[in-house]
């Protein structure tokens, strides 16, 4: 008897197994893994050709073996033989792809749709159904603004109060204050298509009690067709030189824009004050064109435009203090002949900015 190194006395060898007793039930056989494998590939049809190449190999396992699965890997292995020709077939037929490119346009459309509450300012969105026609609209798609679109977000604003204002409080409110956000939103009104019309989404009265809705978006929107390219031309987008010539214009053209509804017989204090006041935006805005230096080739077209409203500065001044109506006409005509539609074109071309000057309205 030989011992361990510890000096235990050395282990004793196992007894040979005992079979088991006559008319006993012997162990069964187990399942082949591979056949259970070639089984789920055939159902899940992963990868089709797998399940076959799995069910062989079963086979040919449980015959050496004396497993069970033959029954398995033989379903498995039909499977994915159907599987495998059915996927021939899509191929062949273009099917797949058909479905491929569906799946791709469905997940496009989701992930360019946004809600109509998280569009921001520079936007631009089709809206379903277009934007001829009031409706209310919960998402929209967002869509490049190099491409054809509905409308583009100018900004938006906050209302006020605890209780819903109501529809017609709302609209007049939107259409004064989105009127004046396009206006700095795209400061070139040159540029701004025909097409083109002041819109807004306000919230309703379910939105404003269900999900604390108090934002008015405004945006421009094609009246019809569509909108191509931005519109915005603001501090983001012009240069110093394009945002000073532009902002001293736009304040003329508000300052004329306040022109009083009755002629001067009717009304002689309101528009004597009226041209006292375009006397002065005339003066403020000369000052500011003088006191940029402008480079290049604009200088000396915006220095002709610095003349010309000096020039009819001087009539609307002695508009101011006309006496009687025939006195206020007399430099009226004069005054607004010294400012017509396409004024400033030249200096607007060298600046780079559009040169479609408005078009006369007609009634």
């Amino acid at each position: 008897m030989s011992s361990s190194p510890q000096g235990w006395p050395a282990p004793q060898q196992p007894y040979p197994p005992v079979p088991p007793p006559p008319g006993a039930p012997l162990p069964s056989a187990n399942t082949n893994g591979l056949a259970i494998t070639s089984l789920i590939t055939g159902v899940v049809c992963l990868v089709p050709p797998l399940g076959m190449v799995l069910g062989a190999v079963a086979l040919r396992q449980i015959k050496r073996r004396g497993e069970r699965g033959k029954g398995l890997a033989i379903a498995g292995i039909v499977l994915s033989l159907v599987s495998t020709l059915l996927v021939a077939a899509g191929f062949a037929t273009g099917a797949f792809r058909d479905a491929l490119d569906g799946a791709r346009k469905v997940k496009e459309e989701v992930a360019s749709s946004s809600s109509a509450f998280s569009l921001r300012t520079g936007d631009c969105f089709d809206q379903p159904g277009g934007t001829a026609t009031e409706q209310e609209v919960e998402r929209v798609k967002s869509v490049d603004c190099a491409k054809p679109h509905d409308a583009e977000v100018a900004g938006s604003f906050r209302l006020t109060g605890s209780a819903y204002p109501g529809v017609p409080a709302i609209e007049k409110l939107a259409e004064e204050r989105c009127l004046t956000i396009g206006e700095k939103y795209s400061q070139d009104s040159w540029a701004v298509p025909d097409n083109a019309v002041t819109f807004y989404y306000h919230p309703t009265e379910e939105s404003w009690r269900q999900v604390k809705d108090r934002t008015v978006t405004c945006a421009f929107a094609a009246e019809k067709g569509k909108l191509t390219g931005s519109l915005r031309a603001d501090g983001t987008t012009l240069t110093p030189d394009q945002l000073t010539y532009l902002q001293a214009l736009n304040a003329v053209d508000a300052a004329l824009a306040k022109e009083p509804e009755g002629d001067p017989e009717a009304d002689l204090d309101g528009n004597t004050a009226w041209a006292g006041e375009l006397e002065k935006t005339l003066g403020a805005s000369a000052a500011r064109l003088k006191g940029h230096t402008f480079s290049g080739a604009a200088a000396q077209p915006v220095a002709d435009a610095v003349k010309e409203l000096e020039k009819a500065r001087k009539h609307w001044a002695k508009a101011a203090d006309a006496a009687d109506a025939d006195t206020f006409w007399e430099h009226y005509e004069p005054g607004y002949d010294a400012l017509p539609l396409g004024f400033g074109k030249e200096a607007r071309a060298a600046l780079g900015l559009s040169t479609k000057a408005p078009v006369e309205p007609t009634d």
